[in-house]
């Protein structure tokens, strides 16, 4: 038997099952979610729980100055740059037990399938819980990853306040406090591989049937902010003529700009995910209106395009109602392709293991889009019931989930060669 198929029989279900269970306590919710949003106490808590893991396996620790945490089990080779696996701890606010946390603690349990079936791989091999993924306390989101790869200055997110005031800057060093004996290593240490495993959060693998995605990329993304600026006015006195309601133009401009957005093949996705009217009194014609769109597709060129056309739709939609509009670009992504030699190596292992599987494209951003800026980069997808993701009945199933670690564990050892 292979070495890595050694390594992808070590995997224990039943085990990868209870660590995802004691980690979905930390921050659990009524509704059987987690509520452990960036540096929270909650977050804090589940790094704890990773470092003492690490310690009883023997495992080294270490971490970087925006608190990525990074468990090290050494290859014959302890110079060489690692291969690593990993993904997020932090939840959205009603998220569930397995975004992000499936992606960590899977390569967790590579590692120790290693170390049970005693594999001696010539690089070391590292799992990695990046920090603030999900960008719902602090915005944006993947700012862990992106500090890492040098795509974003640790500086300029410090200031970055969260929805109660609280600086970034303070919540990260009550973070690094809590572990103060990890110690520290640099931003942007060469890595061989980076392979990521997560739940799609989509509905293909379970409508197919297939257990594995393998995925050849991730769709571009922007973020934009939106305001359309008008004038408050009294609800009862003011005529509609004499209006210049901004939440009227902000219903129109939406209605509009998704119509223009709509493809018969769903490639294209516009979403609003914020509306906030203002100054929010119920007897009072809106002067003001923000709103943010999330835009995303596969080709770079048709989200430059689109983002022209929405541009002049919401422009020309508010001016008709005698308001001002204005559309800034927050966040923006570039499609990312996946480098062949990963995207091959698991499927590879997925064959070899007898496992149904089907090519996929990412239809969420995740920390390996940055990684792929820096490392040959990869993902494995497995199945979420019902496709539903960042929310609290999330759900995925002990045999799937072993099924993508056993994957991965073989992917880890091919990437990272058996000494």
């Amino acid at each position: 038997m292979s070495a890595a198929a050694r390594a992808a029989a070590a995997v224990d279900r039943d085990r990868l099952w209870q660590l995802h269970m004691d980690f979905a306590a930390l921050g659990a919710t009524p509704g059987g979610g987690v509520n452990r949003q960036a540096l929270s106490p909650e977050d804090i808590a589940a790094r704890r729980h990773m470092v003492a893991w690490a310690g009883r396996r023997g495992f080294n620790v270490a971490t970087d100055d925006f608190g990525n945490l990074f468990v090290r089990r050494a290859g014959r080779d302890r110079t060489a740059p690692p291969v690593v696996s990993g993904s997020h701890l932090d939840s959205q606010p009603k998220g569930g037990r397995f975004d992000g946390a499936y992606g960590v603690l899977a390569a967790c349990e590579a590692l120790a399938a290693l170390d049970d079936a005693g594999i001696v791989t010539e690089r070391p091999v590292e799992a990695v819980a990046w920090v603030n993924e999900e960008g719902s306390r602090f915005s944006p989101g993947m700012m862990g990853s992106a500090i890492y790869a040098g795509l974003r200055r640790l500086a300029d997110t410090v200031d970055v306040l969260d929805p109660d005031g609280v600086r970034l800057g303070d919540a990260l060093a009550a973070f690094l406090a809590a572990t103060p004996d990890v110690s520290r290593r640099p931003f942007g240490l060469p890595l061989a591989a980076y392979v990521e495993a997560h739940i799609e959060q989509g509905p293909r693998l379970e409508a197919a049937r297939r257990t594995i995605g393998i995925v050849g990329g991730i769709q571009g993304m922007r973020w934009f902010e939106l305001s359309i600026a008008g004038r408050d006015a009294h609800a009862g006195t003011t005529p509609r003529a004499a209006r210049r309601d901004a939440m009227r133009a902000a219903a129109e401009a939406v209605t509009a700009m998704a119509a223009a957005t709509d493809d018969a093949g769903d490639a294209l996705r516009f979403t609003v995910g914020r509306f906030v009217a203002r100054p929010g009194s119920p007897n009072t014609v809106p002067g003001r209106v923000d709103f943010t769109i999330d835009l995303r597709h596969p080709d770079d060129a048709t989200l430059d395009a689109t983002a022209a056309r929405l541009r002049t739709i919401v422009t020309a939609t508010a001016g008709a109602r005698d308001c001002m509009a204005d559309m800034r670009e927050i966040f923006t992504a570039a499609p990312t392709l996946f480098d062949a030699t990963v995207v091959g190596a698991v499927r590879r292992q997925a064959e070899a293991l007898g496992l149904a599987h089907m090519d996929i494209f990412s239809g969420a951003g995740h920390d390996a889009m940055w990684m792929a800026r820096l490392c040959p980069t990869g993902m494995i997808f497995v199945p979420c019931a019902g496709g539903l993701s960042h929310n609290e009945a999330e759900s995925a199933t002990p045999e799937d989930l072993a099924a993508g670690t056993r994957v991965l564990a073989a992917c880890l050892v091919e990437l990272a060669g058996a000494a």
